[in-house]
């Protein structure tokens, strides 16, 4: 059983921007998902654990390693996957493997063979290979992004915003491919797409201005709010009373009028429904703001 801690770790940027705001996790084994508004920090986080940029003060251990003074030693045990993954484009599926095996040390051809036809295998491109990477849609190359963020068995895998961009089906498998991947390493699923959140993991953070605001599992966030979301469809001339008087968590349209969700102890007024919380009530309720889908 591997462990992540993160102690204290803040980042500010030269332009006054507080990335990173006194971060406390533990992670172990398993699914963890990050959520977050775009801008809230998740991604400087995933760069800072994946040693690709310098945190101002706090510490990161993974089993011993002490991630910003051995950066070396993370790397020979990370499996990363950036929000855009870019890929040399004249070169087949097996052909980059090939070469990002050669970086991770895997130096034996035989060996090399073996585990990227694995891998492959294992993410449904096998039998496409000897196509180039440049000819695959976006989920193939998010597939592909997954096989070699498995390369060297890691311990620590990061994918940051993975299903950003990909159709319905291509999510789907990611998500699946993700999931097989998640019951023997760390896992750190960062984005702010709720769903992907609520299918995949038992453990999950919330961050918000470079803080973490809640830690918890889905299941139990969602217990917390009962009895406390209600919602009432409204004219859109009247959102601003509304969010003026009342704790307005989120609000979307319905037949072009704003349904909107209000945290609240007791029914707001009497044309409140009351109705049963879900995990984008727990992901709005905690940020700093209300957020709108209009």
């Amino acid at each position: 059983m591997s462990q992540l801690k993160i102690t204290n770790l803040s980042k500010t940027y030269p332009n006054g921007v507080k990335a990173l705001d006194a971060v406390n996790l533990e992670l172990n084994n398993g699914m963890f998902g990050l959520l977050g508004p775009n801008g809230a920090g998740k991604s400087t986080l995933m760069r800072t654990i994946a040693t690709l940029q310098e945190a101002d003060q706090g510490s990161i251990t993974l089993d011993g390693i002490d991630v910003l003074k051995q950066p070396e030693e993370l790397r020979k045990v990370l499996g990363y996957l950036p929000q855009e993954f870019d890929v040399y484009p004249n070169v087949t599926a097996e052909e980059l493997l090939d070469h990002l095996a050669i970086l991770k040390g895997i130096t034996n051809k035989a060996e090399r063979n073996q585990v990227i036809a694995y891998l492959l295998d294992k993410v449904n491109l096998y039998d496409v290979r000897s196509k180039k990477v440049k000819s695959f849609s976006g989920g193939m190359k998010q597939r592909v992004g997954i096989a070699q963020a498995l390369l060297g068995q890691p311990k620590l895998i990061i994918v940051d915003e993975p299903t950003a961009g990909l159709d319905p089906g291509e999510r789907n498998r990611f998500l699946n491919l993700l999931s097989d991947v998640g019951s023997d390493v760390i896992v750190i699923l960062s984005t702010h797409i709720v769903d992907d959140v609520r299918e995949l993991c038992t453990n999950m953070a919330i961050m918000d201005k470079g803080q973490i605001v809640l830690r918890s599992t889905p299941q139990e966030a969602i217990e917390e709010l009962n009895g406390k979301v209600y919602q009432k469809l409204i004219d859109k001339n009247e959102l601003a009373e509304y969010e003026e008087n009342y704790k307005v968590i989120s609000s979307k349209l319905i037949s072009g009028r704003p349904l909107i969700h209000v945290l609240s102890d007791t029914p707001p007024d009497a044309a409140f429904e009351a109705v049963k919380p879900n995990l984008e009530d727990v992901f709005f309720s905690h940020l700093s703001s209300s957020y709108s889908l209009i």
